[in-house]
């Protein structure tokens, strides 16, 4: 068998890679493997709107019970809200059933700890090397283990949400994209009790149409809808919710490298802490790098993938962390990425100091930037690969020092992508499409 999990958990076209049968493999190596033979006493359970999320939650179900482990069904909820209803509900793991920002006949299942971190490498691998004996001997009679709903968890929730920004935001008009996913009821409900001024897009998912031409992967939306209401600001989320970005009130996108800056160098009333380090990815952008260094804060980048930034932000001690996708991490407050938090606090922090989020973004002046991504055959392999070590060596000695080039395999799709970012656009794409054809044709492009 080769290797399940990806930097996000394990993902696959539903019913085709991600099948019933290995969900279900999958719930009993896990509770073989986070707490002995028997399991964890309690496992918490949500999901987004995807059709195939009532297949797969039945099948996770059906494993973890075998194992006698209670599970808690917490329905559809944000992947950050399962994060934070494992930290602070007496559950031994908690489970999502989502691929985040990918269409919807992917699916995909991430395991939190008892803490609401993500689990370590480690941590899946030895769920891996459980599999084979995921089919063993298990409990029966009174030991089989049983669900019911957790019908507080939503409010939970939304409690945080609120804590997180006490005086409200009475008088903003917000336009939100929610992608027809996880935040479609959660998101409205959040923003409401903090009295925003809200006009909500995206809010009927069908179990088909999520991301479908909406969410943040389509800024565009929010973008012209934020212009077209007037709004101070536009938000766009993701199918599950952990990553957020944002239009100012010009309908000009801001990403999460700009967020990173606006919370590092801008203080509000609760943030007066003297930031010594933010951490980003390989992909964060040289402005935002230029930005902190401004302000006596160092950039520290880590691979792709929010759980290697919440590592270096414990290592480092950083309050903030993220990607220019828009998982933001606030250390603060949570665990992993929030887009519903991220949204709260930034529009708490236009409320606190006045500005509008045009003022609060140019903090960060970005460095022209191209990305890329080559959908192949294979991806595994690719850095033994001499034409592609050798286009890359060309592309760096053609920027001459004056910007980066990272190259990567996805770890949730099999793709490849490609980062340039230097001080002249037509160079870089040229770049980029150059280097993209030798990947095409050295993995073949499909």
């Amino acid at each position: 068998m080769g290797r399940l999990f990806g930097t996000d958990g394990v993902r696959g076209i539903a019913n085709r890679d991600l099948t019933a049968d290995l969900a279900m493999q999958l719930a009993r190596a896990a509770a073989r493997a986070t707490d002995g033979e028997a399991g964890p006493r309690t496992v918490l359970i949500g999901r987004d709107t995807r059709v195939s999320g009532d297949m797969l939650e039945a099948a996770l179900v059906a494993g973890f019970t075998s194992m006698g482990v209670t599970v808690w069904q917490a329905g559809v909820l944000p992947t950050p809200a399962i994060a934070f209803l494992t930290r602070v509900n007496p559950v031994g793991l908690g489970v999502v059933i989502s691929a985040s920002h990918n269409p919807y006949e992917d699916n995909g299942i991430k395991f939190f700890a008892a803490d609401g971190t993500k689990l370590s490498a480690t941590q899946e691998e030895a769920i891996e090397a459980e599999m084979p004996a995921a089919a063993t001997a298990s409990p029966a009679g009174r030991a089989v283990g049983r669900t019911q709903p957790f019908t507080s968890g939503g409010e939970q929730y939304l409690e945080f949400l609120r804590d997180c920004c006490p005086a409200g935001l009475k008088s903003l008009r917000v336009v939100g994209d929610f992608a027809n996913g996880a935040a479609y009821a959660m998101g409205p409900r959040a923003l409401a009790d903090l009295r925003v001024d809200l006009t909500a897009l995206n809010v009927e998912p069908d179990g088909t149409n999520i991301n479908a031409g909406c969410g943040s992967l389509h800024p565009e939306v929010i973008c012209r809808a934020t212009v077209e209401a007037g709004a101070d600001v536009g938000l766009t989320f993701d199918g599950d919710a952990d990553r957020c970005l944002l239009s100012d009130e010009r309908g000009h996108l801001v990403d999460g490298d700009q967020i990173l800056g606006m919370f590092a160098t801008t203080h509000d009333d609760q943030s007066t802490t003297r930031d010594a380090v933010v951490v980003g990815t390989v992909m964060s952008n040289l402005g935002l790098e230029r930005a902190l260094a401004a302000h006596g804060i160092r950039l520290e980048r880590t691979p792709v993938g929010d759980r290697c930034v919440w590592e270096r932000m414990v290592e480092c001690a950083a309050r903030f962390g993220g990607e220019p996708s828009g998982h933001v991490i606030l250390r603060d407050y949570a665990t992993t990425g929030d887009g519903l938090l991220t949204a709260v606090r930034v529009l708490h922090l236009m409320k606190t100091v006045g500005q509008p989020l045009s003022d609060l973004a140019r903090c960060v002046e970005k460095v022209p930037q191209v990305t890329l991504s080559v959908r192949v055959r294979e991806p595994s392999g690719w850095e033994g690969n001499a034409e592609i070590a050798s286009a890359i060596q060309e592309a760096r000695a053609a920027l001459d020092g004056s910007g980066r080039v990272v190259v990567r395999a996805s770890g949730t799709e099999p793709k490849m992508r490609i980062m340039i970012e230097g001080e002249d656009r037509d160079t870089i794409e040229g770049l980029a499409r150059h280097l993209g054809a030798v990947v095409r044709e050295q993995l073949g492009g499909v």
